[in-house]
């Protein structure tokens, strides 16, 4: 087929799910002419799995996303039909918010900001090859023949490249639900150098909200209090008539039937060649690995205000369809339920990521940026972080100027793509809380606080939404600071306040930062017995301060560790090092430090393989190189 040139852009962005929607709105945002391409126009920022945002690190992931100048909790705010705080009883480096979206809306207010985007041009078309030159990425070619030229391109095909969907002994060419795949790409990247390997991934049926007997399951309603994803949105925007989830559990029932199909899973047939989700199985794999539990939970989520569709977490399958209807009906509340949508397993191509720089650019080929699934992650706030990342990166290098690139002790995206390009992964990733070593640093409550300097330098977070950070940041410091100064009298009132808490009585004055860091008593409980600050103090200033008060030997001990690490994230590795010429060090260091090429000492010590012995070694060489080229 004749090709021609359709168009010249800074950035062309390869699909428009939540990767592509945040990597091509922080490319045109950052003043770069942008396209974003997409198989299906009616399939951008779509929801093919749960219809929700958050959750324990992934909501963390979600207000990193904002506090950098992204979108997603932005329109999560706007669509949500519930909002609930996860693990409150517990302390605030696990705590997590949580939205059920409505996943209709979602989309279409997604479509409806990339479509109003300055800068940015949406357009459908199926992208089956690069344009590459000497190396370097030059654009991309459509099945229609269009040829697209940029600076740089951002792929982010999610599970439509090369997707297979699978249910029972059925097996077909597809992307997410039904959409066409992207099978030409795939190739093409093989043919270029590029490593692929296979995942699989999968959904449960839905069912319809009418045939459910609710009364036979828990609810689970979201919260009074307001809480956003977005530091953006004002508390006085929150949803108060919200729509409820609702608890119901699998049976001896539902797992005999399971058990008596095996024969028929096609991930235990040999159907299923990709590698699953540790994190998330299916039924019958959990049937399987945990043969001692007599129930597991199944949540069952509301798709949306004005649709039937309930989404029946918890019982992800690729069993084949008359199996499904089984086994929906041995489970309390859906004896009757009417199965809309048959759950299915999707087999896809990942790039294997130790072929990334932190940058999130290939190593193989010059301006190409990975992102997403497309990297071997699960989830849409997974992707979302690296698609903001890899946009952000490629405006970046565009206009000449330094990279982003988030340690570990910046945030949770740091977190998860140091695993990916240091460790790479053998099944789809999941950030989980456990993965961040700094994670008391790491809340969702101060992401602004961490990420928000970096958003404005690179131009990417709004000037209204930096003053009103700097506003937040001065008032949490000076307010600390002040009742670091304030003493508080043993005073009857105060003495008969106390008990009334369960809190020890004073037998001397106390600095009430000092009274503040008993974990029964908060500011708002303090505020009536010392002069309130000079300026009111919202409840985010006043979390901020109370978490920083409580938590201050902690955070102290951890940020001690941040500063030992940034002396090994300083020490650079140069790009040209011959690691071969470095004979002390061990064959299996000597290869893992080849094929990751690590940019930092830091980074070097992350790698599987590689110990404290190798990274002595290393060490002592750069020093005396370093001597040597002074010579």
């Amino acid at each position: 087929m004749e090709h021609y040139v359709a168009g010249e852009y800074d950035v062309v962005v390869v699909g428009a799910g939540h990767a592509g929607s945040e990597a091509a709105l922080a490319a045109a945002r950052m003043g770069q002419k942008t396209l974003l391409l997409t198989i299906n126009l009616d399939m951008v920022a779509f929801m093919p799995c749960n219809p929700s945002v958050g959750g324990p690190a992934k909501g963390v992931v979600v207000r990193e996303i904002d506090a950098l100048g992204g979108e997603m909790g932005r329109n999560i705010d706007k669509t949500y039909i519930q909002m609930r705080m996860l693990n409150t009883g517990k302390g605030p480096a696990v705590r997590a918010l949580r939205a059920q979206a409505d996943k209709n809306d979602y989309a279409e207010s997604m479509k409806h900001t990339i479509e109003r985007q300055e800068n940015l041009t949406l357009r459908q078309g199926l992208v089956d090859e690069l344009v590459v030159e000497d190396g370097v990425c030059k654009g991309v070619v459509t099945s229609t023949g269009a040829k697209y030229l940029s600076k740089s391109v951002i792929i982010t095909a999610g599970t439509a490249l090369r997707g297979e969907i699978i249910i029972g002994e059925l097996k077909y060419s597809s992307g997410p639900n039904n959409s066409q795949p992207s099978v030409k790409l795939s190739e093409n990247l093989k043919s270029l150098g590029l490593t692929i390997d296979r995942f699989k991934t999968g959904t449960p049926p839905r069912v319809k909200s009418s045939t459910i007997d609710y009364s036979v399951t828990e609810i689970q309603p979201g919260d009074e209090a307001p809480n956003h994803f977005s530091f953006e949105t004002p508390d006085e925007d929150y949803l108060t008539e919200q729509l409820p989830c609702w608890l119901t559990y699998s049976n001896e029932k539902t797992h005999e039937i399971i058990r008596e199909n095996l024969h028929r899973a096609p991930m235990f047939t040999g159907i299923v060649e990709g590698v699953g989700a540790r994190y998330c199985p299916s039924i019958e794999d959990k049937i399987v690995r945990f043969s001692d539990k007599p129930r597991h939970q199944i949540f069952l989520e509301p798709e949306g205000r004005d649709t039937e569709e309930v989404y029946v977490q918890g019982l992800s399958t690729s069993l084949p369809e008359d199996v499904q209807h089984k086994m929906i009906h041995s489970i309390p509340g859906l004896e009757n339920a009417e199965m809309m949508r048959n759950g299915y397993a999707i087999e896809y191509d990942v790039v294997v990521p130790h072929q990334l720089r932190p940058t999130l650019e290939t190593k193989v080929i010059e301006n190409l940026y990975t992102a997403g699934q497309t990297n071997g992650t699960s989830g849409y706030e997974e992707a979302a972080g690296q698609g903001l990342m890899a946009g952000i990166n490629a405006a970046l290098k565009n206009q000449g100027k330094e990279p982003l690139v988030l340690k570990r002790s910046d945030g949770y995206i740091g977190v998860m793509i140091d695993d990916l390009v240091t460790k790479g992964t053998n099944e789809p990733y999941r950030l989980l809380t456990s993965r961040a070593e700094y994670r008391l640093l790491l809340r969702h409550d101060n992401a602004d606080l961490r990420l928000s300097e970096k958003g404005y330098e690179i131009g990417l977070l709004p000037e209204a939404r930096y003053q009103s950070f700097v506003t937040k940041q001065r008032q949490v410091a000076e307010e600390i600071e002040r009742i670091k100064g304030i003493r508080l009298k043993p005073k009857a009132d105060l003495q008969a306040f106390l008990a009334s808490k369960g809190s020890a009585e004073l037998k001397d004055g106390i600095l009430v930062a000092d009274i503040l860091k008993r974990p029964e008593l908060t500011y708002m409980d303090l505020q009536p017995f010392f002069e309130p600050a000079p300026e009111p103090l919202d409840r985010r200033v006043i979390e901020q301060i109370e978490i920083q008060i409580k938590y201050e030997g902690y955070i102290k001990k951890a940020m001690d560790k941040v500063e030992k690490l940034k002396r090994l994230e300083a020490k650079r590795i140069p790009a040209n090092i011959d690691y071969n010429s470095i004979d002390s060090l061990a064959t299996e260091a000597r290869q893992k430090l080849i094929q990751i090429q690590p940019e930092t000492i830091a980074q070097a010590s992350r790698i599987s393989g590689v110990n404290p012995a190798d990274i002595s070694i290393l060490m002592v060489y750069l020093e005396q190189r370093k001597y040597q080229t002074l010579d």
